[in-house]
Order: C-alpha cells, then sequence, then structure tokens
C-alpha cells in the first residue's frame, strides 16, 4: 500500500489552539512531505475557505478536513452539519479530531455524517502515531474521488 509521492494531498486543519496546530504540523511533516496542511482557527473562517471565500478564492479544495469541535464564531459541530448539507462540500471526507471523548459529541457527529471521530492524544508520541495512522488509512486503503468529481 504505496502513498503516490508525486501527489500532492490538500489538508485543511480547524483548530484554534496554537499548540496542536504546531502538533498536527510536526506529525505531517515528520512522515508525510508531500501533505499541504493549511488551518484556519475558526468554524466561519472555515468555511470560507471551503466556499473559497474572501480572501480564498485560489485556495486549493482540501482532500481531507481535520476538524476540531470547540472553536470560536462557529464551532465544529455546526461547521461539519454544514459541510455535509452542501453538495459542493459534502464529499470531502472530515475527521473529526478533538478532545472530547463525550458520547454525545461522538453521536452528533456522526449523525451529522462525519466520516470519523478520533480524539486526540495528549503526548507528542501517540500524536505522531495517530497522525501517521490517519494518512495511511486515508490515503493508502481508502479510494477517495477525484478532485474534477467532488462537485459531481
Amino acid at each position: 500500500m504505496e502513498l503516490n509521492t508525486d501527489m500532492n494531498v490538500e489538508v485543511l486543519l480547524v483548530e484554534d489552539s496554537l499548540e496542536d496546530v504546531e502538533l498536527t504540523r510536526m506529525a505531517i511533516e515528520s512522515h508525510t512531505p508531500h501533505f499541504h496542511l493549511h488551518v484556519v482557527n475558526d468554524g466561519m473562517e472555515a468555511l470560507k475557505f471551503l466556499r473559497k471565500i474572501n480572501g480564498y478564492k485560489t485556495m486549493p479544495t482540501p482532500d481531507i478536513v481535520l476538524l476540531d469541535l470547540n472553536l470560536p464564531r462557529k464551532d465544529g459541530r455546526e461547521v461539519l452539519a454544514e459541510i455535509k448539507m452542501d453538495n459542493e462540500l459534502k464529499k470531502i471526507p472530515v475527521i473529526v479530531l478533538t478532545t472530547s471523548n463525550s458520547e454525545a459529541d461522538i453521536l452528533a457527529c456522526y449523525n451529522n455524517y462525519a466520516n470519523c471521530y478520533v480524539t486526540k492524544p495528549v503526548d507528542l508520541e501517540s500524536f505522531m502515531e495517530m497522525a501517521k495512522i490517519i494518512e495511511q488509512f486515508w490515503f493508502r486503503v481508502v479510494c477517495l474521488p477525484k478532485k474534477h468529481d467532488q462537485s459531481a
């Protein structure tokens, strides 16, 4: 199961914790240099990025979204619901990546069609391992739609 290293993978991280952004950046860059990490720190900016509004008009459509739940201005639960109700965006896999292990949050996210729900590890080694597993599963095992098919 080899990832095509000629392929650029666009990842949108929606995260307001600078520490978690840096952990994610370190984890991705340590073993997946062909991944391009784009970061927004609140739910409103995430939707602007995804819909290519304002300063995001030239940004690429992400191959995957890593979404925290507890965000300023518009929380991740609302962002997830809007993504999955939007015919242009709903095919983009959304991985909820959060500190919450609340059964209510897990159920609410899957009810809003989250592609998976992952509780953030607290230590660096576990965080790095989790990022590696996500990369292996979503980009070596899973078949994703091609970019030009995302709005079909």
